[in-house]
């Protein structure tokens, strides 16, 4: 495919054609990816702004809740604008991004949680090397690398698929992914499948990454009961994050590359939606509840703002009486 060509081929998504009643999934969606946005910057600006929170830990969470708005950000306004109106078909080169968006987001959320494993882990089994290692310039490495490594390794895949010859335009799922694309070449494709089968094993190399961290953590919490007391705490949402996470991008990959087109449609479509919904609002919702600081300052921003507002409804209500 040549790049005029590019420019206006387009895609059909045929997954959204079992979207009915229509208005019900528009209320949803907006929903949804509102409390998305609302739930995640509260978090992020809730660490930004209280110093008291910035520390390691709590820049890794507010790093997580920025990927889950930018993940969502591909997804949702795209989904929003179909279904009002009703013209489910996106351009080659608005596939490729969204494609990109949703690969690199997913990605993160992994390097994310990898170097949150990490920091804990040095935390709870090396406390006195702890302010050492996890300087802020290690930290500012830390995120860059979350952001870099995805994007390094999503690019060069993304590039491949581009130079495709493509006999088909209908993508059977309600968001573009680049398999998807893959599938419509003309020609075979072994280097593309070996790569893609490559950035899947490396999905589940940082997964495993990060169950070997929580393993020695367990370990050494055995020993220590404060120590375990501090594990339940602040590694109790990282490996809900994790558990939740990888049984749907394991799904979602298996059943991409190999699931039958006789499995129900909206089963199909609930499974997708999962990846899309479960985690951009559980984390916020698990590290503002669970991790005692963030919710003490959260519950203190809250009081603060009522306060406010009482007075201010106090000096309107001296004014009209």
């Amino acid at each position: 495919m040549d790049n005029a060509t590019s420019h206006t081929f387009v895609f059909d998504l045929s997954g959204m054609k079992g979207l009915t009643p229509i208005y019900i999934f528009v209320a949803l969606s907006l929903l949804v990816y509102l409390l998305i946005i609302l739930l995640n910057m509260m978090l992020i600006l809730t660490i930004l702004f209280e110093k008291a929170l910035h520390e390691p830990m709590y820049l890794f969470v507010c790093n997580l809740c920025f990927n889950e708005v930018y993940g969502a950000t591909g997804f949702y306004p795209k989904f929003t604008h179909d279904l009002l109106s009703a013209s489910y078909v996106i351009t080659y080169v608005g596939c490729s991004t969204q494609s990109f968006v949703i690969y690199t987001s997913f990605m993160c959320e992994y390097t994310t949680l990898v170097i949150m494993a990490y920091d804990r882990y040095v935390a709870i089994c090396r406390p006195l090397e702890y302010h050492k290692t996890m300087g802020m310039q290690t930290v500012a490495k830390a995120i860059l690398y979350s952001w870099a490594f995805p994007f390094t390794v999503v690019i060069p895949n993304i590039i491949l698929t581009g130079r495709l010859p493509l006999c088909g335009s209908t993508i059977d799922r309600l968001y573009c992914d680049n398999w998807s694309i893959v599938k419509l070449s003309c020609i075979p494709t072994p280097i593309i499948n070996a790569f893609g089968l490559t950035i899947v094993s490396l999905f589940m190399a940082h997964a495993l990454i990060v169950l070997f961290s929580y393993q020695r953590l367990m370990v050494a919490c055995r020993i220590s009961s404060d120590n375990k007391k501090k594990f339940i705490q602040t590694c109790g949402p990282h490996l809900l994050s994790l558990m939740n996470f990888t049984i749907a991008v394991l799904f979602d990959v298996t059943f991409s590359r190999y699931g039958s087109k006789d499995f129900p449609e909206h089963l199909r479509n609930v499974f997708q939606f999962e990846i899309l919904v479960i985690p951009p609002l559980l984390n916020p919702l698990m590290y503002g509840l669970k991790i005692s600081a963030i919710r003490k300052r959260l519950f203190l921003k809250c009081k603060k703002h009522k306060n406010e507002f009482s007075v201010h409804s106090n000096n309107c209500c001296r004014l009209l009486g």
